[in-house]
């Protein structure tokens, strides 16, 4: 009976220490001093920002010049990586033998012409002689058949002329049209084959393209913008981080979308007096976001991540209260949001990392930031 009673006293003892145990650890919770932090009102301000695109710097007009005769370069009256004018020979192939082609035509020309003339003359005498029956009907029918002979071969004379000429011309290689001529790629006393011998390359400057691909998910999107767009609208940044400062707009937008890539390419002018986009040359087109305009902005590193899912915390007086934000794009330290914080919201940005929500919050620098006094 002793024993029993022992141990019922122990058993409260027990208990009457460990509630004041816990006792204590509450009260530990609830007297644990509040967070100190720093905040920045949230505020809107201008946001332009740019989706981004590879692309390909492309002339408007490019052709490989090749020759449609054959022969020896003779001579290239062009310096290489200049502007030639439409028209102006570049090339020369040995003319001797197309010049030589060229006269013999005509020579045959006047001959058939002359086989023409003595043909109408027969025909008329022996039409006169037929009035007078002076002549047999079929000698008439010869001289007219002769006659229609004489005139088809001055039609053939015509046309070797013609193709004579053609080939004359062809020897002389000219600027197609207004445009930045290559390296040339053959030089003089060189062989070239017709169609099949690359000369040089001539192709247009200014205004100058460039190309992209896009999802067809965005071609209504490029068709506004093909109506609409601004001198912001395109900005174009070079292969060294240069931003060209030219404005941009859309040149064409491709006819069909591939059935393989679901995707389309649309091209994009800009004027380039300078000369300084380069067919060929690699850039990144940038093309204003529909978003961009008026936005809530706050500093970036207010930010915390949590399972995919962006989170700040938000001073309502003396308690931090966690909330999911929907970010949009950096603008150097800022980023927007695009919902989750209004204008004049209060956004804790350091000492956040030892908040959960809830939290109680002091403002003042947070232990361990920059100018916080050292702890003892």
């Amino acid at each position: 009976m002793k024993n029993r009673y022992t141990y019922t006293i122990a058993a409260i003892a027990l208990i009457t220490i460990s509630s004041c145990g816990d006792k204590k650890s509450k009260d530990a919770a609830i007297a644990q001093p509040p967070t100190p932090v720093n905040v920045v009102e949230a505020k809107k301000a201008d946001a332009i920002y740019y989706d981004k695109y590879q692309g390909t710097v492309t002339a408007l007009n490019s052709v490989e010049l090749r020759s449609q005769v054959g022969g020896f370069i003779t001579g290239i009256f062009f310096k290489e990586g200049d502007v030639v004018q439409k028209g102006k020979p570049l090339y020369e192939i040995d003319r001797r033998k197309y010049v030589a082609a060229y006269e013999q035509a005509k020579a045959n020309l006047l001959s058939a012409k002359a086989n023409l003339s003595k043909a109408q003359k027969d025909i008329d005498r022996y039409n006169m002689l037929l009035k007078n029956d002076a002549v047999a009907r079929q000698t008439v029918d010869q001289a007219t058949a002769s006659y229609e002979i004489s005139r088809s071969q001055v039609a053939v004379a015509q046309a070797g002329v013609e193709s004579a000429a053609t080939d004359l011309s062809y020897a002389t290689i000219r600027a197609p049209f207004t445009g930045r001529i290559g390296i040339s790629q053959v030089k003089l006393g060189a062989q070239v084959s017709p169609g099949t011998t690359l000369l040089n390359t001539i192709s247009t400057g200014n205004p100058i393209g460039v190309d992209v691909v896009i999802n067809e998910q965005n071609i209504n999107r490029f068709y506004k913008l093909q109506k609409a767009s601004t001198d912001i609208t395109f900005l174009l940044q070079t292969a060294d981080g240069t931003i060209f400062n030219k404005p941009g707009k859309v040149f064409a937008i491709d006819r069909g979308v591939s059935d393989q890539t679901g995707t389309i390419k649309v091209r994009i002018q800009f004027p380039n007096a300078d000369d300084q986009l380069k067919d060929g040359m690699s850039c990144v087109l940038q093309v204003l976001n529909d978003n961009s305009g008026d936005r809530v902005q706050i500093p970036y590193k207010a930010i915390t991540e949590q399972m995919g899912e962006f989170f700040v915390f938000v001073s309502q007086d003396t308690i931090a209260k966690q909330v999911k934000v929907q970010l949009g794009p950096r603008i150097q330290s800022n980023v927007v949001i695009m919902d989750g914080v209004k204008p004049g919201d209060k956004i804790i940005t350091e000492g956040f990392q030892r908040l959960r929500d809830g939290g109680k919050i002091t403002l003042g620098p947070p232990a361990g930031a920059s100018g916080a006094p050292a702890a003892k």
